[in-house]
């Protein structure tokens, strides 16, 4: 039952990620400008008239209205007279974007949705291995440490918001959630079997991790390259053929990073195919590196098809956990041989 845990943690996390680039491509990041509401309510509004003051309407405290392209929050429960009184609302400070789309917001609900159906789900990973403590210590640690990230990484979202999509906290945001994918991976190792008919041979492990940090060096290159694009939404609008016309150095040098991460990965095949190591998952990295190839062509030569944003930073996430998982396969290869 833990291990089943564990891998619906680690999918809804994956999940997570999904939604996230979702909201990304849809530039719905301010969908909701508070947190954890959505405009003060717990399932967010769908027209625009539910935003906007009424006479003699019902107001509960935390409410959020836009008045003069400002948030206003209601003070207290009240029911409104016949004009405004400013001294039943405050000025929500946070930051001064007060724009609703109903589209943008229930993309940006869904998300927060995702995270928190995937925040519980870690958080009954961690009550299960209270079991596992007697048997392996570390598995319990890692497991509340997972938890202690997701609550993190929920404050880190909260951030994002409040600073308006502050292009260094997005790329935070990102990092972090690579990190909880390696715990749980960590977990899910641990929690394993203990045989494997792998075979250890040290150049192979060595070429596996430095590709891994390869491969986190171009996701973090490529969310540099992501808010240069969304820059150019917000200058150039949504003709998408203008967007990489005049692109920054960040994006010549992710997309030469990507030769080099292909080539140091085809080195991990052909080293597992000769020395018959049987490291099954290596196909899976080539399959994924061409498929993050691929969607970054037709990004930059059929501008931007639908979807392709998404899947592009859904792939190298896939693809960094898979590396992962791969090290720590080359990790349990070593330890039988040396008990040999």
């Amino acid at each position: 039952m833990f291990r089943n845990t564990v891998k619906i943690s680690l999918i809804l996390v994956y999940l997570v990620i999904v939604a996230g680039a979702v909201v990304r491509m849809t530039g719905s990041g301010m969908g909701c400008p508070d947190w954890p509401k959505c405009f003060g309510y717990y399932i967010p509004p769908t027209e625009q008239s539910q935003l906007e003051w009424h006479a003699h309407q019902d107001y509960q405290k935390g409410q959020v209205i836009i008045l003069d392209e400002t948030l206003q929050v209601a003070k207290q429960n009240f029911t409104s007279a016949e004009a405004f009184q400013k001294s039943n609302w405050e000025l929500y400070t946070k930051h001064d974007y007060a724009i609703f789309n109903p589209t943008h917001t229930w993309v940006e609900y869904i998300n927060r949705l995702v995270g928190a159906l995937a925040g519980l789900a870690v958080l009954l990973m961690a009550i299960l291995s209270i079991w596992k403590w007697k048997k392996n210590k570390k598995i319990t640690l890692l497991a509340w440490f997972t938890t202690f990230l997701m609550g993190f990484q929920a404050w880190l979202g909260a951030t994002v918001v409040y600073s308006v999509l502050a292009p260094v906290r997005i790329t935070l945001h990102m990092v972090v959630a690579l990190i909880i994918v390696a715990v749980i991976l960590y977990i899910l190792y641990l929690a394993g079997e203990k045989n494997t008919s792998k075979k250890y041979l040290a150049s192979f492990r060595n070429l596996v991790i430095f590709s891994a940090v390869l491969t986190l060096i171009q996701v973090v290159l490529g969310t540099e390259v992501r808010q240069f694009v969304d820059l150019q939404v917000k200058q150039l609008g949504y003709e998408k053929s203008l967007w990489l016309e005049d692109p920054n150095l960040q994006f010549y040098i992710h997309r030469s990073f990507s030769f080099l991460v292909l080539f140091v990965n085809l080195l991990i095949w052909w080293k597992n195919k000769k020395h018959h190591l049987s490291y099954s998952l290596t196909n899976w990295v080539i399959v994924l590196i061409l498929a993050e190839i691929a969607t970054g062509i037709l990004m930059y030569y059929l501008d931007f098809p639908f979807s392709t944003q998404a899947l592009h930073l859904v792939i190298a996430s896939v693809l960094f956990g898979v590396q992962y998982y791969l090290i720590l396969q080359t990790n349990k290869a070593k330890i039988q041989l040396k008990k040999a």
